[in-house]
């Protein structure tokens, strides 16, 4: 797949995922949050009292999409959480959550609610 062809694909797969949330019941605050540092979440949500930080992966599987999801890139997102909540006083109190969309070809979505975290 191409540069251009992957990029649509990931922003199509990333709206997918914001109304799968939506229709659940959970606010979409941002989408494609970009932090100061370079970091960026793809979908930030509200659940009650807690703040959920949603990393999108596409893929022509779920296994395939689960396995682009790197150490390092959840270490720069849990950075940029930090670092949105820091700017977000309405969430400073509130509990985190980080998880993880995984879209394949056919459109399928598989949520992994609070897939990773750091102490």
């Amino acid at each position: 797949m191409s540069g251009a062809m992957s990029y649509h694909a990931g922003l199509a797969a990333e709206h997918q995922v914001a109304e799968h949330y939506a229709q659940a019941g959970r606010r979409i605050t941002a989408q494609r949050w970009r932090g100061h540092y370079g970091g960026e979440i793809d979908l930030i949500a509200r659940e009650g009292d807690t703040v959920i930080f949603i990393e999108v992966k596409r893929a022509q599987t779920h296994a395939w999409a689960a396995e682009r999801l790197t150490r390092r890139q959840m270490r720069r997102i849990f950075v940029s959480a930090d670092e949105f909540v820091a700017g977000a006083p309405d969430c400073a109190n509130l509990d985190r959550r980080f998880d993880v969309a995984l879209v394949d070809a056919q459109g399928r979505i598989e949520i992994l609610e609070n897939a990773y975290h750091f102490d």
